[in-house]
Protein backbone atom coordinates (compact mmCIF):
# COMPACT_ATOMS: atom_id res chain seq x y z
CA UNK A 1 0.00 0.00 0.00
CA UNK A 2 1.40 3.61 -0.97
CA UNK A 3 1.66 6.70 1.34
CA UNK A 4 -1.44 7.98 -0.23
CA UNK A 5 -3.78 5.18 -0.02
CA UNK A 6 -2.80 4.78 3.76
CA UNK A 7 -3.53 8.24 4.15
CA UNK A 8 -7.46 7.65 2.02
CA UNK A 9 -7.52 4.35 4.51
CA UNK A 10 -7.01 6.31 7.69
CA UNK A 11 -9.27 9.15 6.67
CA UNK A 12 -12.05 6.42 6.03
CA UNK A 13 -11.24 4.19 9.21
CA UNK A 14 -11.14 8.12 11.49
CA UNK A 15 -14.54 8.74 9.26
CA UNK A 16 -16.53 5.73 10.28
CA UNK A 17 -15.37 6.06 13.62
CA UNK A 18 -16.50 9.22 14.53
CA UNK A 19 -18.21 11.33 12.15
CA UNK A 20 -18.51 14.26 14.22
CA UNK A 21 -15.17 14.48 14.80
CA UNK A 22 -13.51 15.12 10.92
CA UNK A 23 -12.72 18.34 9.65
CA UNK A 24 -14.10 19.80 7.06
CA UNK A 25 -9.80 19.70 5.13
CA UNK A 26 -10.07 15.76 5.95
CA UNK A 27 -13.79 15.22 4.76
CA UNK A 28 -12.54 16.57 1.19
CA UNK A 29 -9.45 15.26 1.04
CA UNK A 30 -11.14 11.93 1.78
CA UNK A 31 -13.89 12.51 -0.91
CA UNK A 32 -11.07 13.31 -3.63
CA UNK A 33 -9.01 10.46 -3.12
CA UNK A 34 -11.82 8.17 -3.30
CA UNK A 35 -12.69 9.21 -6.41
CA UNK A 36 -15.00 11.76 -6.23
CA UNK A 37 -15.17 15.29 -7.98
CA UNK A 38 -15.77 18.39 -6.54
CA UNK A 39 -18.04 19.91 -9.35
CA UNK A 40 -19.23 23.42 -7.90
CA UNK A 41 -20.01 25.30 -4.75
CA UNK A 42 -23.05 27.74 -4.87
CA UNK A 43 -22.69 29.75 -1.10
CA UNK A 44 -22.06 27.10 1.11
CA UNK A 45 -22.89 23.99 -0.27
CA UNK A 46 -20.06 22.35 -2.32
CA UNK A 47 -21.66 19.99 -4.84
CA UNK A 48 -19.48 16.17 -4.80
CA UNK A 49 -19.82 13.55 -7.43
CA UNK A 50 -19.18 10.12 -6.94
CA UNK A 51 -17.42 8.23 -9.96
CA UNK A 52 -21.63 6.50 -10.71
CA UNK A 53 -22.44 10.24 -10.97
CA UNK A 54 -24.10 10.08 -7.36
CA UNK A 55 -24.51 13.63 -6.15
CA UNK A 56 -23.57 14.78 -2.72
CA UNK A 57 -24.00 18.32 -1.15
CA UNK A 58 -21.66 19.11 1.87
CA UNK A 59 -21.00 22.43 3.72
CA UNK A 60 -18.01 23.72 6.35
CA UNK A 61 -19.67 24.49 9.77
CA UNK A 62 -16.67 26.39 11.11
CA UNK A 63 -13.91 23.97 9.66
CA UNK A 64 -15.75 21.13 10.83
CA UNK A 65 -17.87 18.30 8.78
CA UNK A 66 -21.45 17.28 9.25
CA UNK A 67 -21.49 14.27 10.85
CA UNK A 68 -24.26 13.76 9.05
CA UNK A 69 -23.28 14.35 5.34
CA UNK A 70 -19.99 12.23 6.62
CA UNK A 71 -22.00 9.39 7.33
CA UNK A 72 -24.42 9.85 4.25
CA UNK A 73 -21.14 9.88 1.67
CA UNK A 74 -19.74 6.60 3.07
CA UNK A 75 -22.71 4.78 2.81
CA UNK A 76 -22.84 6.37 -0.57
CA UNK A 77 -19.74 4.84 -1.10
CA UNK A 78 -19.76 1.84 0.52
CA UNK A 79 -22.80 0.45 -1.53
CA UNK A 80 -21.55 1.70 -5.21
CA UNK A 81 -18.47 0.09 -4.33
CA UNK A 82 -20.23 -3.53 -2.60
CA UNK A 83 -22.19 -4.19 -5.67
CA UNK A 84 -19.20 -4.02 -8.17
Amino acid sequence: MTSPEKRIYRGALKAQNNPDGLSFEEFQRLMGGLGWINDHQTGSHQIWYSPNRYRVSVQNRKGRAKGYQVRQFLNRYYEENNNE
